[in-house]
């Protein structure tokens, strides 16, 4: 199927979780899109859904952390449909570590996808969409950015990272038109959040994991966790909908819990 007068939106870290959300929620909204993931399995089950939606796909299985990969990326999905008018970069990584066992391994993978591979991501689509007069891009944060969590700092300082290259660029973008915002995303239970979690626990020589998980969902002002849907849903609508005035934003999808 064409994808002549459609939407182009790449999503990264689509195999699973918030980002086969986005995607399949995007196909059903009629866009081409270019699926990325480094699960081969999982971005060709996705890509299944969103043709099945309607959507003309670009499955691509890469590691975004290779040097060149997010460039080449970008330039497999313009070639494929002429151009690109929205970036989700939702790939990202973190992990339990506690503060005084740190390790420089967790930092660096960590910061590689997180930080260093969405800087490169927004660059090349930057250039992209530059030479179009166009586009959005919307990163992928965390309420986590704002918080002392001193046995999940790595992740929690790369989605600070995160924050500081989506105000910049939005700035260096806007001239040319272009739209950089981030989605802050309270607890939803993904693979990874429930991971996460898990590990967390244990740290805290927590044996009861129904207990723990129940008192951290009590912190939420709105009292649940977020459906991966409904965050999703932000995430299109920052794609496709949000007004053309707003960039340099930060979204904040927790809740209640960030309130700033």
């Amino acid at each position: 199927m064409s994808a002549v007068g459609r939407n182009r939106v790449i999503v990264t870290g689509a195999a699973g979780g918030l980002g086969r959300e986005i995607a399949v929620q995007l196909a059903e909204r009629g866009c081409a899109l270019g699926l990325v993931d480094i699960d081969p399995a999982g971005t060709a089950r996705v890509a299944a859904e969103c043709r099945t939606a309607g959507s003309d796909v670009e499955e691509i299985v890469a590691d975004l952390t290779a040097e060149g990969a997010p460039e080449a990326t970008v330039q497999r999905v313009v070639a494929r449909f002429g151009g690109l008018d929205a970036l989700v970069n939702n790939a990202g990584y973190g992990a339990i570590e506690p503060f005084l066992g740190m390790t420089q391994r967790l930092w660096q993978k960590t910061l590689n996808l997180n930080v260093i591979a969405l800087a490169m991501a927004c660059a090349a689509a930057g250039r992209v969409m530059q030479a179009q007069g166009k586009g959005r891009i919307v990163n992928v944060t965390s309420p986590a950015s704002r918080m002392a969590l001193p046995d999940y700092l790595a992740y929690a300082a790369s989605k600070a990272g995160v924050d500081s290259i989506t105000r910049a660029a939005a700035v260096s973008l806007a001239p040319f038109g272009v739209l950089v915002n981030s989605l802050a995303p309270g607890m939803m239970d993904t693979e990874m959040q429930r991971s996460t979690e898990k590990d967390l626990a244990r740290l805290n020589r927590r044996d009861d994991l129904q207990v723990f998980l129940d008192e951290r969902t009590a912190r939420v002002p709105l009292g649940r966790r977020a459906e991966i849907a409904e965050i999703a849903a932000a995430a299109v609508w920052l794609c496709l909908d949000a007004p053309p005035y707003m960039t340099a934003e930060r979204l904040n999808m927790s809740g209640g819990m960030d309130r700033d």
